[in-house]
């Protein structure tokens, strides 16, 4: 089998472990319930991935190489910060808008790196990579002027943390507020904090 074909099968494989896990939870799903989703029998599965738990380390890294291409291009882009921190917010309100299934996710991911090892690691990996992100537009914005002399680590964590508030509207209703209107204010509070005045 060649490598595309490879490539296609582990992707059916992680998109359906994906349905499954927002759906039953990980300690409740099976790799039945990911054959029965994939369309995919047992031992194509088991030809890929050892475990279940192997299947849902690997869709963290799927996830992960799914959005690190745009979000990588977001910063390196010749833009001014304040744009390319917009950006970043407005591409995580279009996943949203688009489909919710990676922020519920997210929740199980978080419930798994609080009592499994190997989980808490692949997590950490991935939060560092995302707040080192955020922290290249904010040195940006601060190297060109355009941004106060601010404390990078700790802007960048909270503007993570921001980010991540949207799981929130999959789990509540927020009466009238959406998730678009909460970022946009979110957005706009954060660079009123970061911008000087002249901008």
């Amino acid at each position: 089998m060649n490598q595309d074909k490879q490539q296609k099968r582990k992707a059916q494989i992680l998109d359906a472990a994906l349905r499954v896990l927002v759906q039953k939870g990980y300690d409740s799903s099976r790799i039945d319930d990911i054959v029965k989703e994939s369309g995919m029998s047992k031992g194509a599965i088991y030809w890929y991935y050892k475990s279940k738990k192997e299947v849902y380390l690997a869709l963290v890294d799927h996830w992960v190489h799914r959005y690190s291409v745009t979000l990588n291009h977001i910063v390196e882009e010749k833009r001014p910060a304040a744009d390319e921190l917009k950006d970043l917010f407005n591409f995580f309100i279009a996943q949203y808008e688009s489909d919710t299934v990676v922020f519920k996710a997210l929740l199980e991911f978080w419930s798994l790196a609080g009592r499994d090892e190997d989980f808490h690691q692949k997590l950490q990996l991935v939060y560092s990579d995302f707040l080192y992100l955020i922290q290249k537009i904010l040195e940006l914005g601060k190297k060109s002027g355009e941004f106060k002399d601010i404390d990078i680590t700790a802007t960048a964590l909270s503007i993570m943390i921001n980010i991540e508030g949207m799981i929130w509207f999959t789990l509540f209703d927020v009466n009238d507020l959406t998730p678009r209107r909460y970022i946009q204010t979110i957005t706009d509070f954060i660079l009123a904090g970061l911008q000087k005045k002249s901008h």
